[in-house]
């Protein structure tokens, strides 16, 4: 079997579960409903750092152990955890400790296929941060180990759990913006994307983003979650990318990209563009769906609906949309109100629910490997500089 070829007949057969919030035991008899989780954070730099903080506010959520090759990044790991979190080097050792219910795995990107593998043949439930695994290989591999494992796994596309942006996908879904006909999503910052080294030879261990061997730079590192969105508006899965991109203006001997600029065509007829660049940060985070009926634009926490038509437009209720009654004024947005946790949080919140529950997440495996493998797509299309085709299992 071709590995192009082996999701869709492994996996994709649930593929229509995947942009709904239903979800469904996977027959493992798993009751802990008034039990405490412990979870094992393998990787505690920055990322794995600040979900121990995010853990350290959910309640029978507990930080067992954390992981890192690094003893000032392990150091502040430790720092984090609110209870006395045993300490390891080694992940392998983490995972023979039988007190640990569950991981996240928070490493360089390139790492995460194995790692997770690791972690579901040692029993343990995983929250795999994105993106999900590198390349074809890593991104098959760990689909098929999930597809025979009984516990728990969750992608960390963190938004697929935020309650705004669910509302947004079922008020898009409802027809509120009429037909979708494109998306212009981007995330643009300011700044080198470096981090100190306090020693050269941690250089590629601390900067391992700068680096093609175990990242996807901007493109997996940020990008990722702007098409995971477009993925489960869609509920669909793009036929091709173009992209370009370069280090233009950091030239410190980097080799991912410093701008990129992807354009993704959906089978709908759909086009969707995604642009990050770190010399400019106008607008920073933003994701913006078009309609024939109107405009949806997000940020992080912050919705806004703009109707096409008029200048000045008198609107009535507006099912979750402002409230009794509303005036537009042409470029001022309607507020979508919707209360939500801080999107890291409720994630990690319905993670232990999953577990608890015995449910499938709604970032799941199928969701995480279709945004890997639009990653991967892009990556190929922009160093290989051509148009790059979906797989066959599309």
């Amino acid at each position: 079997m071709k590995r192009r070829e082996f999701i869709i007949k492994s996996s994709m057969a649930t593929a229509a579960l995947t942009t709904s919030a239903v979800a469904f035991g996977n027959g493992i008899n798993f009751n802990m409903a008034n039990d405490t989780v412990n979870i094992g954070i393998i990787g505690t730099g920055d990322r794995g750092t600040g979900m121990i903080s995010n853990i350290n506010k959910i309640p029978k959520f507990n930080v067992g152990a954390c992981c890192d090759v690094l003893p000032f990044r392990l150091e502040n790991g430790l720092k984090a955890a609110k209870s006395k979190a045993k300490a390891y080097t080694d992940y392998r050792k983490l995972l023979d400790n039988k007190d640990i219910d569950a991981i996240l795995v928070a490493t360089p990107f390139s790492m995460h296929s194995q790692i997770a593998i690791d972690a579901l043949d040692a029993g343990k439930h995983v929250y795999c941060e994105k993106t999900m695994a590198k390349g074809f290989d890593g991104i098959q591999q760990l689909v098929t180990k999930v597809n025979q494992s009984k516990t728990i796994f969750q992608t960390g596309h963190q938004y697929h759990s935020s309650r705004l942006y669910t509302h947004v996908v079922e008020l898009i879904k409802s027809g509120k913006i009429g037909t979708v006909t494109a998306f212009e999503c981007q995330w643009n910052r300011h700044g080198n994307w470096r981090r100190p080294v306090p020693s050269p030879e941690l250089e590629k261990q601390i900067n391992w983003r700068m680096y093609r061997e175990f990242s996807g730079g901007l493109v997996a590192e940020l990008c990722s979650h702007q098409i995971d969105f477009a993925n489960w508006v869609l509920g669909e899965t793009p036929n091709q990318v173009m992209g370009t991109g370069g280090v233009d203006y950091w030239k410190d001997g980097r080799e991912t990209y410093d701008n990129i600029h992807l354009i993704y065509n959906y089978p709908s007829g759909v086009k969707a563009k995604f642009t990050c660049l770190t010399t400019n940060a106008k607008d920073g985070y933003q994701i913006k769906v078009m309609g024939d009926k109107g405009t949806i634009i997000l940020d992080y926490t912050h919705a806004w609906f703009y109707p096409e038509g008029n200048d000045k437009k008198q609107f009535g209720i507006v099912d979750g949309v402002s409230g009794a009654s509303v005036t537009w004024e042409k470029g001022l947005g309607i507020p979508i109100q919707m209360e939500h946790k801080e999107p890291s949080e409720q994630a990690l919140v319905d993670f232990r629910e999953s577990i608890v529950l015995n449910k499938k997440p709604i970032s799941d495996v199928i969701t995480g490997a279709n945004t890997a493998i639009c990653i991967q797509m892009a990556l190929d299309a922009m160093y290989q500089n051509t148009i790059v085709k979906s797989p066959n299992f599309y």
